[in-house]
């Protein structure tokens, strides 16, 4: 009890006026120093701030220049890219306008290469008509045996002929014989089969009468000895005849009365019609048209 009284009193007496001053000019000093070191630490902040944000606009600034330098390299790369397509679309441009002129060319020189072959084909058609018009009055007697002539003469021959199959003609007064021989003028030992004669009348009608005669006759002999009575016509034109031939037999054999007429034109009858043909391509045309003569014909086209 005594010392509980004792201690109040000594906390009392720590209570006097120059105790309190000392406490307060304590409590001062913590205050202006914890200021201080406020002050301090903020200058410190701001000083790593405003680092950091040298240091952030140092690298946006490297940042941005560095997409500035890449913009301008894209753009110096689409500008090569530019003039390259401009080159190129030149190029092709003047490609196109060679293509064009070559095609032109082309076209000329096909042209002109077409009109010099119709101006060939005309030439070479009017000289075969030529040659056919000179050899107009002419008949060919194939397969008369070699020597014959030696005995008597070709012109001999011929009118035993036409007294041997056509004895009515024959009563009547013969046109002119211009000439008769043996064609070709040498004998070629290579060929088995006799050299033909030569008939060269001076009417046409008459060897057409004698053709006509020989073809209703349809065999005609020499001493009983097949033979044949032809035309004479060009080396052309017995090339396109011949064309025929094998055709031509096929529709003897169906009785469609065929028939080949000047210069190279096949004639025959079919369901009741005459028909005329120029080419093998309009006859394999007509022929897809008709069953019946596409089945005749479907090994000959």
């Amino acid at each position: 009890m005594e010392r509980q009284r004792m201690i109040t009193q000594m906390r009392e007496k720590g209570k006097t006026p120059e105790n309190q001053l000392r406490n307060e000019e304590i409590l001062s000093l913590q205050e202006k120093d914890f200021r201080l070191s406020m002050l301090k630490m903020m200058q410190d902040v701001g000083n790593k701030l405003e680092a950091k944000m040298d240091n952030l606009q140092e690298t946006l600034t490297k940042e941005i220049q560095d997409i500035k330098l890449k913009q301008e390299e894209m753009q110096n790369t689409i500008t090569e890219i530019k003039n390259s397509l401009e080159a190129a679309n030149s190029r092709i441009q003047e490609a196109e306008e060679r293509i064009s002129e070559v095609e032109d060319r082309l076209e000329e020189i096909m042209d002109a290469e077409q009109k010099r072959e119709k101006r060939l084909n005309t030439n070479e058609e009017s000289l075969r008509e030529l040659w056919d018009n000179v050899k107009r009055t002419n008949i060919h007697i194939i397969g008369v045996p070699e020597g014959e002539e030696r005995e008597k003469r070709t012109e001999k021959i011929f009118q035993e002929i036409i007294a041997e199959n056509f004895p009515n003609m024959g009563k009547e007064p013969l046109t002119q014989i211009q000439e008769a021989q043996r064609v070709p003028y040498k004998i070629n030992p290579r060929r088995n089969t006799p050299r033909h004669i030569l008939i060269k009348l001076t009417k046409i009608k008459d060897k057409e009468k004698i053709l006509k005669a020989a073809r209703e006759k349809k065999q005609v002999t020499y001493k009983g000895t097949p033979i044949r009575l032809s035309a004479d016509f060009s080396a052309e034109t017995l090339q396109a005849r011949r064309e025929w031939h094998d055709i031509l037999n096929v529709m003897k054999g169906k009785n469609l009365q065929p028939r080949i007429l000047y210069p190279a034109r096949l004639s025959f009858r079919f369901e009741g019609e005459i028909k005329t043909f120029t080419e093998k391509q309009t006859l394999r045309e007509f022929s897809n048209t008709k069953p019946v003569l596409q089945q005749i014909l479907k090994e000959l086209l």
